[in-house]
């Protein structure tokens, strides 16, 4: 136990001085989201309509290629899971880890939800690999790993951190206080781990399965912009209509080229 808290304050230290990997280059971009609607600071309001949908993939999607850890000792042992997850294909073409929520539309102010929302540095992947939350809703992360992560968060919008996790079972909690799609995460200790976080002033969001399915509920009747953001294929806007109590059903598509 000696000698690894050793190497992990070795590897804090590496850390600090330089990177030791690179960013990906290839990803789709990153683009800040502002508030929607003109509600003026008055309260939103939740409705009762739905918009429900699939997203699919047309095209034949590159294999998933697998991650070599073999860098660090305790990834090796403690992985579970080491192909890549920049394509979700199930079946039918449906496409999983797709960022679904409404961009323009919504008007007044949405308090932040209670519920904690946590990123897991567990098997040296973080978990989940797509994921929403409010704006000034608390993000934890954790470090389920018997080894050095780091947190580095690189957005646009919202301020830029970049914390050490050396010890199993750390924990640092944030808030975002500003829209953005998307927010990267990567660990500068283990270049195969990256993440990504849409942030809302809303909380009109999901990200789709491998079934490639989401749902948007509680609703206001309205018109609306809805769009799909997917990691390596870009964005899909469609504009969408749900009267009150109506279910609305949409379908995005994204072509490999």
């Amino acid at each position: 136990m000696q000698r690894r808290t050793i190497w992990s304050f070795v590897l804090v230290a590496i850390l600090f001085v330089t990177s030791a990997c690179e960013s990906r280059s290839d990803v789709a971009p990153v683009s800040v989201v502002p508030e929607s609607g003109g509600g003026g600071g008055s309260g939103g309001t939740m409705g009762d309509s739905t918009v429900i949908g699939t997203v699919t993939i047309e095209g034949t999607a590159p294999m998933a290629e697998t991650i070599r850890m073999n860098s660090d000792p305790v990834c090796l042992k403690e992985a579970t899971m080491t192909d890549t997850e920049y394509y979700i294909v199930g079946e039918e073409n449906a496409l999983g880890n797709v960022f679904v929520y409404v961009k323009e539309g919504i008007s007044g102010t949405y308090p932040p939800a209670n519920e904690t929302v946590t990123l897991d540095q567990r098997g040296c992947r973080y978990n989940p690999h797509i994921f929403g939350l409010q704006v000034g809703q608390t993000l934890q992360i954790v470090n389920s790993d018997d080894t050095l992560h780091n947190i580095h968060a690189t957005p646009v919008a919202n301020a830029e951190f970049n914390t050490g996790q050396p010890i199993q079972g750390m924990t640092l909690d944030r808030q975002f206080d500003q829209p953005e799609v998307m927010v990267p995460f990567k660990c500068d200790v283990h270049g195969w781990m990256n993440s990504y976080v849409g942030v809302l002033p809303h909380p009109f969001f999901a990200t789709t399965g491998p079934d490639g399915t989401f749902d948007l509920s509680n609703l206001p009747a309205g018109n609306y912009v809805v769009e799909a953001w997917h990691e390596m294929l870009g964005t899909q806007t469609q504009n969408v209509t749900v009267g009150d109590g109506e279910t609305t059903e949409v379908s995005f598509s994204f072509n490999v080229g």
